[in-house]
């Protein structure tokens, strides 16, 4: 029973399927889940607060402020218990909110409060939900990592027939089932993810680097995350924050990238390589910024990095190691050199011969495994793709 003991916290807005929600939440019970319900005052007219409190069996949270009440740290509470954040029915109205940060009510206070996956099971007229902003929005949270529970194509409450029926209970519960028990494909497993770019300076100001945005990595390590591994992220500089709780490690220069991996690496089940380390660095670092001068030119002498993944041969174990080649030019014939020279398990390649992956939110990719299995991927989303190559890894011998 994957949903034995899980907490889910289970949003409703205000659509007409609201009705169908107290059986799913039946379903859910009866599953082993102990759940809560937060419902926003438009939910209330459709179904009653009384009915989801009875087959919750729990008080139902609707204001953030309820009179005769404490509740100065009521949605950090809420969104720190829930194991999953359920949202059935979700409108177009709450998905637009949660796509721009809005946080006016208690549900949508509480989304933007959690670090559990999110699910959101849109409901609404097919002209709303084919509306693109509608589509942009849907497809904005999905790269973020939202999980959408996509409707079904049918009758609708406004006697219109197309997509935007709320998928059944039975169907959102086999939904959520099966995503549940993906979590336990690395559980006890302790999973390494590299991420980012390196920066070698060539003066106080200045230093060398490349375009990796670091997407992919922190989609890899999410995703790890969310398939019950144990994470330590080793980030080089980037804008992006973690959405999950994991541990953390900054790192700037490929030496200190190669440290922090080679501490951290006997420990693992699973190194994934996704960041992109400096290939060289100065010689020399100034101490003082390097003026220009209109007389003479700059000249710098570089050296070689450490290799990081070369490094790791020796003291390679019982670790499943991937990594990530990124090629303009003979793609496959490099990678496959770097799989072989560097002793990896999977490679994935990321050729620029007929894709750009850097700073998007897409991504394709091919896979070669130590076996020299070819797998051709499509463009996807990185998030998706990062699910994907978490349920390879977990399924590698």
């Amino acid at each position: 029973m994957p949903l034995k003991s899980k907490k889910i916290l289970v949003g409703i807005t205000g659509g007409i399927a609201a009705y169908k929600t107290a059986s799913l939440i039946r379903l859910l019970r009866k599953s082993g889940a102990e759940v809560r319900a937060v419902m926003t005052e438009s939910a209330t007219k459709f179904i009653t607060e009384l009915t989801i409190e009875t087959v919750s069996e729990n008080p139902v949270a609707r204001e953030m402020f309820p009179p005769n009440r404490y509740v100065g740290t009521h949605h950090i509470d809420l969104a720190s218990w829930a194991d999953l954040i359920v949202v059935a029915p979700a409108t177009y109205n709450f998905i637009g909110k949660v796509a721009s940060g809005i946080s006016d009510d208690l549900l949508n206070t509480v989304v933007c409060a959690t670090k559990a996956p999110v699910m959101i099971a849109p409901a609404m007229n097919s002209n709303m939900y084919l509306n693109p902003i509608c589509q942009k929005n849907i497809e904005y949270l999905k790269s973020l990592g939202y999980v959408f529970i996509e409707p079904n194509v049918g009758q609708l409450a406004c006697d219109t027939y197309g997509p935007g029926r709320m998928a059944e209970p039975e169907e959102i519960h086999r939904f959520i089932s099966k995503f549940l028990e993906k979590k336990k494909l690395l559980n006890k497993k302790r999973v390494l993810v590299t991420a980012g770019p390196c920066r070698e300076p060539i003066d106080p100001v200045r230093f060398i680097s490349n375009r990796s945005s670091g997407k992919m990595g922190f989609a890899l390590a999410e995703a790890a995350h969310n398939s019950g591994a144990e994470v330590i992220l080793i980030s080089g500089p980037t804008a992006l924050l973690a959405r999950i709780a994991i541990k953390k490690i900054d790192v700037e220069t490929t030496e200190e990238m190669y440290r922090a991996v080679r501490k951290e690496f006997a420990r693992c089940d699973i190194l994934i390589m996704a960041a992109a380390p400096a290939d060289f660095r100065p010689k020399e670092t100034a101490g003082q910024k390097l003026k220009k001068s209109k007389e003479s030119s700059l000249s710098l002498e570089l050296r070689h990095t450490t290799d990081i993944l070369e490094s790791l041969k020796p003291i390679k174990k019982k670790q499943k190691v991937i990594g990530f080649a990124l090629e303009t030019e003979k793609g496959m014939e490099n990678a496959r050199a770097k799989l072989k020279g560097k002793g990896l398990d999977l490679i994935v390649l990321n050729s620029m011969e007929d894709t750009m992956p850097f700073d998007g939110d897409t991504n394709k990719v091919t896979l070669i495994d130590k076996r020299g299995k070819v797998e051709r991927l499509k463009v996807m989303p990185k998030n998706i793709l990062a699910e994907l190559l978490i349920e390879k890894i977990a399924g590698m011998k």
